[in-house]
C-alpha cells in the first residue's frame, strides 16, 4: 500500500509538472490577447514552450496534453518566420489554445456548481460584503485587463487565497459579519506566505486610528472610509499588480581597480540590475551618452582625476542633473566625504562596502530618481507622458525607423462629446474618464509601445515596427472596448467613445507626421465620431 501511494504521489508530481508548463503557454496566449498584437519574440517563445510541454507530456503519459501540444504545433506551422500574425493564424492558433485549456482545469473546476478556479494570471481577489457591488467592480476591472475573483466567504477566501497567492485583495475590513472579520483572515493569509500580498482595505463603518493600525501592520497599503469608488479602486488596484513589472536599474560604476569593479558589477547583476563598467575614466563622457545611466557609482580616488572632478563634469549637462551619483571609497574622514558630496555627489558609502547595503542604498536611490523624473516627464493626472516628452519619443523612434527600415504608426485620439461630460457630471467626474481611458490604453498596448497626453482631452500614441493595418486592428479593438466601459456617476452610469486620426511614418519629420494624423482625426470626427480613420494621403498610403 506504501508502495502504491509513493506511486501516486510521483504520479501527481509529474501532473503538476505538465500542468505548470501548459499554464505557461496559456500566460503566453493570454499577455497576447490583451496587448491586442503578437509582441516581437511571440512565436519563438510558443514553439519553445511547447516543445518543453510535448516532451513532459510524452515522457509522463499525459495523452491529452500530449494531444493539445501536437495541435498548437501545427498551427505554429502556418505561421511563417519574421511575418506577422493574420487573422487565420490568430484563429488556429486559439483552437488550440482552447484544447489546451481544458487539459488545465482541476477537477473542482469541472463540477457545475464550482465556480473556474484555474487562474492563467495571478488574479486579484475581492472580498467585499456587499456581492453585488463586488460583481459590479469584477466586471469593470475586465474592461482593464485584470482578472478578479470574488468570494462571499471567509474560509473560502483563506483556503485559495493560500492556495493561490493573489496580486492584489480588497477586502471589508469586518469581512463575513464579525467585526474585524477581515482584518483576521488577512492577517492568517499574510502568515502563509513569505512575501506580503498588497492589501487594499474597505470599511464603510470603522475608520479609527486603531483600526487604520491593524491594517497598515497586515500589509494594507490602501484604506477606502467611508464609501467605495470603483474607478479609483481600480486605479489602486493598477499600481499594486505585478502586471507592469519594474525596469532594472541601469548603473555604472566608474573605478579604475578591476578587482573592485568586477565584485559590484556581479553584485549588481545578482540583484537583477543592468550595469556599466568604467575602468578609465577619460572614457566616461562617451559611456554616459551610450549607457544613459540612472544611478552613477564614483570611486573617490582614480589615476589622473577624482570622483569629485568626473562628478562635476557631470552635472555640467542639464539632462544629468537628476541622476544620482553616489562615491565609494576608504576614506572615512566625515568632513571629506561632506565635502566630496558637495561637489554634486548624493551619497557616500566606505569600502569594504557590504553588498546587501549597496543594492539597499542603489534601490532607494534609484525609486527617487525615477520618481522626479516622472514628474518632469508624465502628465500628473493620467501619468501618461506629457507633451514635450511624447514629442521627444516620437522624434526617437522616427530616427530608430529610419536606420532599421521598419513600419511606424502614429495615432491621435480625442474623446468624442468630452464637453457634455464635464458639463452633465462635473470635472471631477470627466478627470475619472481621462484615467479610465488612459489606463486602458496602458493595459492593452504593448510595453514598446508609447502613449501620451497630448493637451485636454486628446491623447497619442506611437507604436514602432506596426503598419497602418495592425495598428488600426489594434485600435478599432480598443476603442469598441473603452465605449462599452460604464462610468459610474452616482446612481447613474455613462459610456464615453473616443475618435482616432492614424498616419504611417512614410520619411517625414514628426510635425509633418502629426499634422497628417490630426487631419485624419479631423475627418473621423466629421464623419460621426466614436472611429478610427487611416490618413490616405500619399506621403502616408
Amino acid at each position: 500500500m506504501d508502495q502504491e501511494n509513493q506511486r501516486e504521489k510521483l504520479r501527481q508530481h509529474f501532473a503538476r509538472r505538465v500542468t505548470t508548463q501548459a499554464r505557461q503557454i496559456l500566460e503566453l496566449w493570454q499577455q497576447c490577447r490583451e496587448q491586442g498584437a503578437a509582441p516581437m519574440g511571440l512565436r519563438e517563445e510558443l514553439i519553445n514552450a511547447n516543445y518543453k510541454l510535448s516532451r513532459y507530456a510524452q515522457r509522463f503519459a499525459m495523452e491529452r496534453h500530449q494531444a493539445a501540444a501536437a495541435s498548437l504545433k501545427a498551427a505554429l506551422e502556418t505561421w511563417p518566420d519574421n511575418l506577422p500574425m493574420d487573422t487565420a493564424i490568430r484563429d488556429a492558433l486559439q483552437s488550440a489554445m482552447d484544447l489546451l485549456s481544458e487539459c488545465t482545469l482541476r477537477r473542482s473546476d469541472q463540477q457545475e456548481d464550482a465556480p473556474p478556479r484555474t487562474y492563467l494570471r495571478t488574479p486579484v481577489f475581492m472580498a467585499i460584503n456587499d456581492q453585488d457591488q463586488t460583481q459590479r467592480i469584477i466586471r469593470q476591472m475586465e474592461f482593464f485587463g485584470f482578472r478578479a475573483a470574488g468570494f462571499s466567504a471567509a474560509e473560502a477566501l483563506e483556503e485559495e487565497a493560500i492556495r493561490h497567492k493573489p496580486d492584489t485583495l480588497v477586502i471589508d475590513t469586518d469581512f463575513g459579519g464579525s467585526p474585524d472579520g477581515g482584518l483576521a483572515v488577512v492577517e492568517r493569509i499574510q502568515g502563509r506566505h513569505e512575501t506580503p500580498i498588497p492589501v487594499i482595505f474597505v470599511s464603510d463603518r470603522d475608520g479609527s486610528i486603531e483600526t487604520r493600525l491593524r491594517a497598515v501592520r497586515c500589509g494594507g497599503e490602501e484604506f477606502f472610509h467611508p464609501a467605495v469608488d470603483p474607478g479609483q479602486l481600480i486605479e489602486k488596484v493598477e499600481s499594486y499588480t505585478h502586471s507592469n513589472p519594474v525596469e532594472p536599474y541601469r548603473v555604472m560604476v566608474v573605478d579604475d581597480s578591476r578587482a573592485q569593479a568586477k565584485y559590484m558589477e556581479n553584485a549588481l547583476i545578482k540583484a537583477g540590475m543592468h550595469t556599466c563598467i568604467i575602468t578609465d575614466p577619460m572614457s566616461v563622457m562617451q559611456a554616459l551618452s551610450d549607457f544613459s545611466p540612472e544611478i552613477i557609482i564614483l570611486d573617490m580616488y582614480m589615476p589622473g582625476c577624482t570622483g569629485m572632478e568626473i562628478a562635476k563634469v557631470i552635472r555640467q549637462q542639464d539632462h544629468l542633473h537628476s541622476v544620482p551619483i553616489i562615491y565609494l571609497s576608504a576614506e572615512d574622514d566625515v568632513a571629506k566625504q561632506l565635502h566630496a558630496m558637495s561637489m554634486g555627489g548624493d551619497d557616500f558609502l566606505t569600502k569594504p562596502i557590504d553588498a546587501r547595503h549597496l543594492i539597499a542604498t542603489l534601490h532607494n536611490r534609484g525609486r527617487r530618481a525615477r520618481s522626479m523624473q516622472a514628474l518632469m516627464v508624465r502628465d500628473s493626472l493620467t501619468g501618461l507622458y506629457n507633451h514635450s516628452h511624447i514629442l521627444h519619443l516620437l522624434t526617437t523612434e522616427i530616427s530608430r525607423a529610419r536606420q532599421t527600415d521598419h513600419p511606424l504608426s502614429f495615432a491621435m485620439l480625442d474623446l468624442d462629446h468630452f464637453k457634455t461630460v464635464n458639463d452633465t457630471y462635473g470635472h471631477a467626474m470627466g478627470d475619472r474618464v481621462l484615467r479610465s481611458l488612459s489606463m486602458f490604453l496602458k493595459q492593452r498596448l504593448r510595453r514598446s509601445d508609447h502613449i501620451g497626453r497630448y493637451g485636454g482631452e486628446e491623447f497619442v500614441v506611437i507604436m514602432p515596427e506596426t503598419g497602418l493595418a495592425d495598428a488600426r486592428n489594434v485600435l478599432n479593438e480598443i476603442r469598441e472596448k473603452f465605449s462599452e466601459l460604464q462610468h459610474p456617476a452616482g446612481e447613474r452610469e455613462f459610456s464615453v467613445t473616443f475618435s482616432a486620426g492614424l498616419a504611417q511614418w512614410q520619411g517625414n519629420a514628426s510635425q509633418g507626421l502629426c499634422e497628417t494624423a490630426d487631419q485624419a482625426l479631423y475627418l473621423a470626427k466629421a464623419e460621426g465620431r466614436n472611429r478610427v480613420h487611416i490618413s490616405h494621403n500619399p506621403s502616408a498610403s
